[in-house]
């Protein structure tokens, strides 16, 4: 009788909680009013005062402050850009975070600390204004207001005694108003050497955080605690005037401006060593300043030459001259393959008197380092004339040309001739029906020169020079240029194959002294060409 008693109730039950839902439903679909009005709508000045406040909450800060500026140029960049921008900032977060959190957990026992996932979401944060302040600093002090009511997914594994427990923060609602502070702004990019942020006022911070599939903060008094918790180690730490500071560029460095050019004259090598098989070599030489991102200089080459003579002159800049120094490198040219090194040298400028030149001779090293036993071996010397001139004023002078041009002919060169440097730097979508393997044929008054071949190379590069010895300026002359595919397998039915072409007027690079422009080659769908051009002559 206990067993029939018990599932009558059951059924009696479930019979009862069936009826009531269902009478329910019913009861609201028929008895609900239908004499619904319309709500009343009235203007902004008949509203009470706290209506007033709860609808100023919502109106942008451009609205109701005349200070701050409407940015939605800003927001609809944030808004094509976030998917790209919220891989960036995990990444760089994940990066930052990890190691401090590598060192804090042993404190705690615990065994590790891992994002599962980490992604802010569909929803970018958006800006409502800014205020830009303009000081007689030298800074760019902005102030805007920020609202992000994101979706983001963040899951922490934490690893402890053997157990693993899930931790997920959801919901992610941040309002906030920072100060960005950019100082000290200097010549070199981005422009400002350190990003300066704190708090105009406390942040209103929301979210949800997720404990094994159970919400945290549907404990009651829970979400309060950790609500009023962050705001204040927020603001204890970022409100204004406290501040974080992240450098950007070392200031000292970037504020570092030109300060003297450096007149270097390569003279002439001595008692080269032989890199070719026939017993010469084909030098030339590369000159670099340290501490600079400027592109290396280079003189002529010599072919078959193991004293060989050059007289060039090249200017550069000095920012520095107690920690700069010239690298000199003298290279053996190769028509294939990578240009090997003969030896090299170094002059701190700081051994040069300012206004003065200097005739230097230097032994050509394998390296600097001093206790390196191959420095021993003779490699050759290299001599050359430094001069110094620091800057009377403010900055470079005006008529001061750093193209790297040479300013005159090396000895030798007919009175009323001159020199005709032709230098192949690059080439861009150059594509052959049949292969890719590019190079350039220069033919100029019956001589013809050739680059070394790229393979397999779209996008080919050079940095080859050649010279021509003339005896009159070539102002009526032409320089045929093409570019030329060879396939590097046998049996081919077009081994050898046009990219592309042009015909140059020298006419302007006799006047000019130097060109250096990018050229469309013909025949060609997209494809072009990089040509430096020098005339150079004895004065």
């Amino acid at each position: 009788m206990g067993l029939l008693s018990m599932i009558l109730g059951l059924c009696g039950f479930g019979v009862g909680i069936s009826t009531g839902l269902t009478l329910g439903y019913y009861y609201y679909i028929y008895f609900q009013s239908s004499d619904v009005k319309d709500p009343i709508i009235r203007p902004l000045v008949e509203q009470e005062n706290e209506s007033l406040q709860r609808l100023l909450l919502e109106i942008p800060s451009w609205v109701k402050n005349p200070d701050f500026d409407r940015i939605d140029w800003l927001n609809k960049f944030l808004q094509l850009t976030w998917p790209y921008l919220d891989k960036a900032i995990c990444k760089t977060a994940k990066n930052i975070v990890m190691p401090i959190i590598a060192v804090q957990i042993p404190k705690y026992k615990i065994e590790s600390v891992e994002f599962e996932v980490l992604t802010l979401g569909s929803l970018p944060p958006t800006f409502q204004g800014m205020k830009v302040y303009v000081t007689d600093e030298n800074e760019l002090i902005m102030e805007p207001f920020l609202k992000w009511a994101g979706n983001p997914n963040v899951t922490i594994a934490v690893k402890a005694f053997g157990l693993k427990a899930t931790v997920q923060v959801v919901d992610l609602q941040v309002f906030g108003q920072p100060r960005i502070t950019l100082k000290p702004l200097v010549p070199s990019f981005p422009c400002f050497a350190k990003i300066i942020i704190s708090l105009m006022q406390k942040p209103h911070v929301d979210f949800g955080l997720k404990l094994v599939g159970a919400d945290l903060m549907s404990i009651p008094g829970l979400y309060r605690f950790v609500q009023e918790h962050i705001k204040d180690q927020v603001s204890n730490m970022y409100l204004w005037p406290k501040t974080l500071e992240v450098q950007i560029l070392e200031p000292t460095a970037a504020m570092k401006k030109p300060v003297g050019i450096l007149h270097v004259n390569v003279l002439r090598a001595m008692k080269l060593i032989k890199k070719d098989l026939l017993g010469a070599s084909d030098p030339y030489v590369k000159l670099k300043l340290t501490e600079s991102k400027a592109p290396s200089k280079k003189t002529t080459v010599k072919h078959k030459n193991l004293n060989p003579e050059w007289n060039e002159e090249f200017n550069m800049v000095i920012k520095d001259p107690e920690t700069q120094a010239l690298e000199l490198y003298v290279y053996d040219w190769e028509q294939v393959g990578k240009h090997k090194k003969m030896g090299m040298n170094l002059v701190p400028l700081k051994e040069l008197t300012p206004d003065e030149s200097k005739v230097m001779t230097l032994d050509l090293l394998k390296n600097m380092n001093p206790n390196d036993a191959q420095n021993d071996k003779l490699r050759g010397q290299i001599v050359v004339e430094l001069t110094y001139r620091p800057f009377k004023g403010d900055g470079l002078p005006k008529d001061f040309d750093n193209s790297g041009a040479i300013q005159k002919a090396p000895e030798g060169t007919p009175p009323g001739g001159g020199v005709l440097v032709v230098t192949i730097h690059e080439a861009q979508d150059v594509e052959g029906k049949h292969h890719n393997n590019p190079y350039v044929r220069i033919l100029f008054e019956g001589e013809e020169r050739k680059t070394k071949q790229v393979k397999k190379n779209r996008d080919p590069r050079w940095e080859e020079v050649f010279t021509f010895m003339l005896d009159e300026p070539p102002s009526n002359d032409k320089l045929h240029v093409e570019v030329l595919s060879t396939s590097t397998r046998t049996g081919l039915l077009h081994p050898k194959e046009m990219l592309g072409y042009l015909d140059l007027s020298l006419a302007d690079v006799v006047s000019n002294k130097r060109m250096n422009e990018n050229y469309d080659l013909i025949d060609s769908k997209n494809g072009r060409i990089h040509i430096e051009l020098q005339w150079q002559t004895p004065s």
